[in-house]
């Protein structure tokens, strides 16, 4: 592993090298925002590892993640004594990672323990770990999905069975999930799956080829499955738990074919699985496979989104301090009104993704207890946020790398990495068209839209006489055409403008949230974001219009410096 801290000792004082920087402390308005979501004592229970996990990502745990970066698994086909044994060698750095994850935060087990803490905490973790490092993340998050999916829908038999494994923070002696779905030729279109499942003997047997299996040497792994005469389409496709290992502890009938040469997530195996009569379970009814599955799929997305929404911070977080730190022409590069411009064009969506995952585990506490509002608004909200923030962070991240300049383009900093990563989020578990088609269906099939609404005018309710009137009057008049708008897409059948509502949902979304978080705190900062999210995403300018005058344009440059603001100074920035 390369000593960063080392080589930072000697950087020139005009390449700003934030190596060292408490990524938690350094995000000024992370732990005001966990104190709207989170009890004082909640909050102060995981105060100490919250900050402990900020030090560590912005300097030991990136410097094993930029290694693991730069040293990916390799597949290895025989023992060197010849025997047929397929395993996949880690780098000593990803398996460091590893081990913070897994057994130290617990982040794909924390869900799963008697009185664990509420959803909101792992994924704050996991929103500061991931700043750090992208590619473990993706096996975490299985891992943690899978765990939940058993739970629901497996036989209490299975889940007495690996449950205590999936749970366990011992490394040794833990287990990792993973989730088989992709074909070569069925890749969002799920019931296009041909994979064979046959029983045999009072046994299941799996057949076929899955093109994209990431963390592939799992100890399980969910898969998707046609058991053979099943009808065609989604009725004849079932879902099965495939163990690594068979319950006489021989390897099961499965060979990883070879491993992918990935764009990004470099540090975490992904490869193609051929399946060769392996032994698996059943999980659920037989033929509603893609059902039991989309719960697996939705905590993936929303994990996606948290992650995209950790990675687009991390991006700001390397800009600002560049900014600040940097000089040209005899001026911080923080006091050029361009640089701010482009600050905030990054602050905005980062912020947005940041408030959309809170706001959504928050929610999905309330749902996971029956609360029925909260389960339709998290059916909604998750396509949401895999949708938008997975888009906004490959802009995002590019956009940082440029504030670094050429020295970003370098591998030897995190910006290139981050670009690079942040193309997955909106590939894996649906690309951007599906998932926006999917937040059509949660209208369709679902009915969560009307949910979503009253949900939204009700947070908006509830900051009346806190929140500006004029502010307050402008949201509800976009809510109620965002809502109008999406309905009159989908119940019209034009998909082809679905993006652009599902867009225009997003972004009242986030700005509702945000508008009653600022209420909460309370933040005229961010209430000012709000009015930008108007400004810029939301209602119509004019481009040849000069955008503001001087008094607003040394507001602006507080808000991108992360300074706090009055209120007139907020409302300044609401749009005429």
């Amino acid at each position: 592993m390369t000593d960063i801290s080392a080589v930072s000792l000697e950087t020139p004082s005009n390449i700003p090298d934030s190596y060292g920087l408490n990524l938690y402390q350094a995000d000024m308005a992370l732990e005001r925002l966990l104190s709207v979501y989170l009890s004082a004592n909640e909050l102060d229970q995981w105060r100490s590892v919250l900050t402990n996990l900020g030090a560590r990502a912005g300097s030991e745990l990136d410097a094993l993640a930029l290694s693991a970066d730069k040293n990916p698994p390799a597949l290895s086909y025989r023992s060197r004594a010849g025997a047929d044994i397929q395993t996949i060698l880690k780098h000593p750095d990803y398996i460091a990672l590893e081990k913070v994850a897994y057994a130290e935060l617990g982040l794909s087990s924390m869900s799963h323990i008697p009185n664990g803490p509420v959803p909101l905490v792992k994924y704050a973790l996991t929103y500061l770990f991931v700043q750090a490092e992208f590619g473990l993340c993706c096996p975490v998050s299985m891992t943690d999905s899978l765990t939940r999916t058993l739970r629901k829908y497996g036989d209490p038999e299975l889940v007495a069975r690996y449950l205590p494994s999936l749970t366990s923070r011992d490394f040794d002696e833990l287990f990792q999930g993973a989730m088989f779905m992709t074909e070569q030729d069925a890749g969002s279109d799920v019931s296009a799956i041909t994979t064979l499942a046959r029983n045999e003997d009072g046994q299941w047997k799996l057949y076929g080829d899955k093109w994209f299996c990431s963390n592939p040497d799992a100890d399980l792994a969910m898969v998707l499955a046609r058991v053979e005469g099943s009808p065609a389409g989604l009725k004849g496709v079932s879902l099965f738990l495939l163990p690594k290992h068979r319950e006489d502890g021989t390897h099961n009938d499965y060979r990883i074919v070879r491993l992918k040469d990935k764009l990004g997530t470099r540090s975490m195996a992904s490869g193609e699985i051929s399946l060769q009569g392996a032994t698996a379970y059943l999980i659920g009814e037989q033929g509603r496979g893609f059902q039991q599955m989309a719960d697996m799929i939705n905590m993936s997305r929303l994990s996606n989104g948290v992650r995209s929404a950790g990675m687009m911070r991390r991006a700001l977080t390397e800009a600002l301090f560049i900014a600040r730190n940097r000089k040209a022409f005899g001026k911080h590069l923080v006091d050029m009104p361009l640089m701010q411009r482009q600050l905030l064009k990054m602050m905005l969506p980062t912020e947005q993704a940041r408030s959309m995952f809170m706001h959504i585990a928050t929610l999905l506490t309330k749902a996971d207890k029956g609360d029925e509002q909260a389960q339709k608004c998290v059916r909604i909200l998750t396509p949401m946020i895999k949708f938008r923030a997975c888009r906004d962070a490959r802009k995002v991240t590019g956009d940082a790398m440029e504030v670094r300049g050429g020295v970003g383009y370098i591998e030897e900093w995190s910006d290139a990495r981050l670009v690079r990563d942040s193309h997955l989020g909106s590939i894996w578990e649906g690309t951007s068209n599906i998932v926006a088609l999917d937040i059509a269906r949660a209208h369709t099939r679902e009915s969560a839209l009307d949910p979503l609404n009253h949900y939204l005018q009700g947070l908006l309710d509830e900051c009346g006489g806190r929140l500006p009137a004029e502010t307050q009057a402008r949201l509800q008049a976009v809510l109620v055409r965002a809502v109008a708008g999406m309905k009159y897409m989908v119940e019209n059948q034009f998909n082809e403008d679905v993006r652009r509502a599902g867009s225009a949902l997003y972004n009242i979304t986030s700005a509702i949230f945000m508008a009653w978080e600022a209420v909460q705190a309370p933040d005229h900062r961010r209430l000012a974001l709000v009015h930008l999210i108007l400004q810029h995403k939301l209602l119509p300018r004019d481009p040849l219009v000069p955008g503001y005058t001087s008094e607003q344009l040394a507001i602006l440059a507080q808000v991108a410096n992360e300074q706090n603001i009055s209120l007139s100074e907020a409302l300044m920035l609401l749009p005429a």
